[in-house]
């Protein structure tokens, strides 16, 4: 086993976007903390702003055309781990004995989890107000039970802003529910010290968030079985890094970001 220099957190904040954030950072007050302790910056994709797809890439380092996972049904049929034939970073640092724990990551339905017994809420697809709550609630509380572990890297996402912003986009209720995640980053982030020590950082969304008609890559059908939809995907996504000196371009860089330090034996 490497020895432990310090934690690698990658949070990921489905449909997190910079139109919410940005003219609201006086009620943001953790959101704000972190942008002025780090690097910041806009992430325009140039593939599609397509979910599986692009978290498939993030932590795979794979564009689209090499990892081949553009949607979380094909041919009527879920689309499982098993079927994107591709390497993971936490299976890559696991083969090479780093400890690492992934967390609710929704490149597939239900999101996956790596060497973490976690059940998502509404089978991954969090379609109420009680449900968006108790994602809120149970991703914070089993991330920082697995940060106190202090793992070489940590991954945990939460998804729960992407089916607001779709049936809420344009309403105040969808900035009720980014308070509610800044209190989160608080917890995780300054409550617990974490930013203290010799840990890495990177928050980040797969896309940003627009009204439905605006939208370049329509993703889902404006009416659903659970009414009609208000906001759909951008392409301009989330990021901030603290301690990470590399530099993010496009969701694969993540996966290289993790590997360049990882291979220094830097965490």
């Amino acid at each position: 086993m490497l020895r432990n220099k310090g934690t690698f957190l990658v949070l990921g904040i489905d449909a997190a976007t910079w139109s919410v954030i940005t003219p609201n950072l006086s009620k943001l007050k953790n959101f704000k903390r972190l942008i002025d302790l780090g690097k910041n910056k806009t992430i325009t994709l140039k593939e599609k702003p397509i979910s599986a797809s692009v978290w498939c890439g993030m932590f795979s380092g794979k564009l689209p055309a090499e990892h081949k996972h553009e949607s979380y049904v094909v041919n009527d049929e879920i689309v499982k781990r098993a079927d994107i034939k591709v390497d993971f970073i936490w299976d890559i640092l696991h083969a090479r004995g780093k400890n690492v724990k992934a967390l609710n990551v929704p490149f597939v339905v239900p999101p996956y989890s790596f060497n973490v017994d976690f059940k998502p809420i509404g089978f991954g697809l969090p379609t109420n107000e009680k449900e968006w709550e108790e994602e809120l609630e149970r991703v914070t509380e089993e991330t920082k039970f697995l940060m106190e572990e202090k793992p070489d890297l940590l991954i945990a996402v939460y998804t729960l802003l992407d089916r607001i912003q779709h049936f809420h986009w344009g309403e105040d209720y969808v900035l009720e529910w980014y308070r509610k995640m800044d209190d989160k980053i608080g917890e995780l982030i300054f409550d617990t010290g974490f930013l203290d020590g010799n840990n890495k950082l990177i928050v980040i969304s797969d896309h940003g968030f627009c009204s439905f008609g605006e939208a370049k890559v329509q993703t889902l059908p404006e009416h659903t079985d659970k009414g009609k939809l208000k906001g759909d995907h951008h392409e301009d996504a989330f990021l901030v890094t603290v301690n990470v000196d590399y530099d993010i371009e496009r969701p694969q860089d993540v996966f290289f970001a993790i590997n360049f330090f990882a291979s220094k034996n830097l965490y």
